[in-house]
């Protein structure tokens, strides 16, 4: 049996301003420092083989405080970088509402039709992060991996895990330092954990929006 185990990046300024990152390497900020410690916390005491990594650094960050206590490197992968947001990049929510209205309605209403002016669509997304993960998991074949990245990879991972496209994107949510497990015994893949904050509970953090 092998676990996957799907980590969200810590919190960060642009998340906290509901601003487009994308590929702005942006580190995290103190909430998410002290979400990162809690989540390499929680798994601490869970047999860890391997912890992949996106090459931005508040991925990376979230994805050293997992490594830490196991006494691992983190393998860094592009294919796990995070979804190029083009023209959005460093862009408030508000601001991309107004310049670019009916994009955005259609980002909304039908994700997996959009690509974001000069950037990425999703399914460039899933055609680099996907069969990255398919290979892990062959590779892998049992115990525990940990992927660690961004809130637009991790939704197309988790709909192409489960079998579904990229109109389900905006199906579920996914929190800064959230985790989703997946149990997959050679045949089926199983979602046991979808969205766990749990163990940020001693923040406080209250209930935030998708972004």
């Amino acid at each position: 049996m092998l676990e996957i185990i799907i980590v969200r990046h810590g919190e960060t300024a642009f998340n906290a301003a509901e601003t487009f990152r994308g590929r702005a390497d942006v580190p995290l900020n103190e909430t998410g420092l002290k979400q990162a410690a809690l989540v390499g916390e929680y798994l601490a005491n869970e047999k860890v083989d391997v912890v992949y990594s996106s090459p931005l650094q508040r991925a990376l960050q979230t994805a050293d405080a997992i490594a830490a206590p196991h006494n691992l490197k983190v393998s860094i992968t592009e294919n796990l970088n995070d979804i190029d947001c083009g023209e959005w990049e460093g862009k408030t929510l508000a601001e991309v509402k107004e310049k670019y209205e009916e994009v955005y309605q259609d980002w909304v209403d039908t994700p997996e039709q959009v690509k974001l002016p000069g950037g990425d669509s999703l399914e460039d997304v899933r055609n680099r992060a996907w069969p990255f993960v398919k290979d892990a998991v062959t590779r892998a074949r049992s115990g525990r991996i940990v992927m660690v990245s961004h809130r637009a990879v991790n939704k197309v991972l988790v709909c192409a895990l489960l079998g579904l496209d990229n109109s389900y994107f905006w199906n579920f949510k996914l929190d800064t330092a959230s985790l989703c497990r997946f149990a997959f015994d050679g045949n089926r893949t199983v979602l046991t954990q979808l969205n766990d904050t749990s163990y940020l509970k001693p923040l406080n953090l209250g209930e935030k929006r998708d972004f």
